[in-house]
C-alpha cells in the first residue's frame, strides 16, 4: 500500500489528510482533485514535490480515474459535493459526484483489486433529537434530510454492494463534524472566525440550539489511516471525538477566545431541514482498531484553529467576498 490515491485532496479534510499522512507515514501520495471552488491549490502548499503529486480531474472522469487507480495501493476516497446549502439550490452536481463519482471509482477499484476506503459522513443517519441520549451507531438506520447527505447515504450503499457483490477490498468511515486549517470560509467555523477578523458580528442559525458533535481534522486523518491499516473490509467505522456541543456554545467559544463579548452576534433565519444534533459513538473504532484522538479538549483545538486562520489570510481571503454575496443573497 506504498501509493495512496487520495480523491478531493485539495480540499478541506482530504488535503489535511494528506498533510498529516506525509508526516506520519512514507507513502507516496497522488491526489485527484477537480479544484472546484472548495478545492485549494494553496491547500497542498509546502509538502515535498517527490511525494506528493497534484492531478486535477473529475473523479467520474473514467478513463482518468482507472490510469491512477491502476497505479494506485490504496484510494481515500474524500471527493464530494458537501454543502447542506448548496444542496438545497442546485442538487445536480451532487448526484454527479457523490454518486456517479463514486460508482466510477468503485469500477475502476474493482477491476484492479485496489484497496478502497470512503469517507462518509455522520449526515446519512438524519439526526437524533436534542433530549435524545443516544448517539449514532454503524447499525443506525438510514435517514437522511437533504440532497447532500441522501447522495452520501447512496454511495456509502454503493461501497457496500460492491463488497458483497465482487468482493471489493473495502471499509467506511462516518464522521462527525470536522474543524481545522484549511476549511473553507462557507462552512460554520471558519465563518464565524474570519467575519471576527473582518469586525463583523458572526450569524447564527435560529436559536443555536442544533447540536454537531466535533473532531479535529488531525483526529479524523489518524483515524482514516488506522482504518487503512487494520479496518476490516466490509466494516464501517465511526469516526467521532465526543466533540458535542451546540452552535451557540461554538459562536460564543470563538468569540471569548478571540476577545469579544459572548453576545456579539446576531440570530438569522434557521434553514430549511436543518438536522437537530448528530453525535458519534466511536467504540467501535476505539476498542477494535485501538484509536483515540489527539484533540480531547475542543476548546484547545479550537484556539488552533482561530491562530490558523489568522496566520493565514492569504489562504482564505479570495474566498470570502464570494462567500458571504452567496450567504447574502439567501438572507444570511
Amino acid at each position: 500500500m506504498s501509493g495512496l490515491l487520495v480523491t478531493g485532496g485539495a480540499g478541506f479534510i482530504g488535503s489535511n489528510f494528506v498533510h498529516y499522512a506525509v508526516a506520519h507515514t512514507d507513502h507516496q501520495i497522488v491526489v485527484l482533485d477537480k479544484l472546484t471552488y472548495a478545492g485549494e491549490r494553496a491547500s497542498l502548499s509546502g509538502l515535498p514535490e517527490e511525494r506528493v503529486r497534484l492531478v486535477v480531474g473529475d473523479i467520474a472522469d473514467a478513463e482518468l480515474v482507472d490510469a491512477l487507480v491502476a497505479d494506485a495501493g490504496a484510494v481515500v476516497h474524500y471527493a464530494a459535493e458537501s454543502h447542506n446549502d448548496n444542496s438545497l439550490t442546485d442538487p445536480s452536481p451532487f448526484v454527479q459526484t457523490n454518486v456517479v463519482g463514486t460508482f466510477t471509482l468503485l469500477e475502476a477499484a474493482r477491476r484492479h483489486g485496489t484497496r478502497f476506503h470512503h469517507i462518509s459522513t455522520d449526515e446519512v443517519y438524519g439526526d437524533l433529537a436534542l433530549d435524545d441520549p443516544g448517539k449514532f451507531t454503524p447499525e443506525t438506520p438510514y435517514n437522511p434530510s437533504s440532497p447532500y447527505s441522501a447522495t452520501k447515504a447512496g454511495s456509502d450503499l454503493l461501497v457496500r454492494a460492491w463488497v458483497r457483490s465482487f468482493g471489493l477490498e473495502a471499509t467506511i468511515s462516518n464522521c462527525s463534524n470536522n474543524y481545522g486549517p484549511r476549511q473553507h470560509v462557507e462552512k460554520f467555523i471558519p465563518r464565524q472566525i474570519t467575519n471576527v477578523i473582518d469586525g463583523v458580528r458572526p450569524r447564527l442559525y435560529g436559536a443555536g440550539e442544533n447540536v454537531r458533535d466535533w473532531i479535529h481534522a488531525d483526529d479524523h486523518s489518524s483515524a482514516v489511516l488506522r482504518i487503512l491499516e487494520a479496518g476490516r473490509t466490509g466494516e464501517t467505522y465511526l469516526i467521532g471525538a465526543d466533540g458535542e456541543r451546540n452552535n451557540l456554545e461554538v459562536v460564543q467559544t470563538i468569540l471569548r477566545l478571540m476577545g469579544q463579548e459572548p453576545d456579539a452576534f446576531d440570530h438569522v433565519t434557521d434553514r430549511p431541514g436543518h438536522d437537530l444534533r448528530y453525535a458519534i459513538d466511536a467504540t467501535k473504532l476505539r476498542e477494535e482498531l485501538g484509536w483515540e484522538p489527539g484533540y480531547r479538549d475542543f476548546e484547545a483545538g479550537l484556539a488552533d484553529t482561530i491562530a490558523w486562520y489568522r496566520e493565514n489570510e492569504a489562504w482564505w481571503r479570495p474566498q470570502k467576498a464570494e462567500a458571504e454575496a452567496r450567504y447574502a443573497a439567501a438572507g444570511h
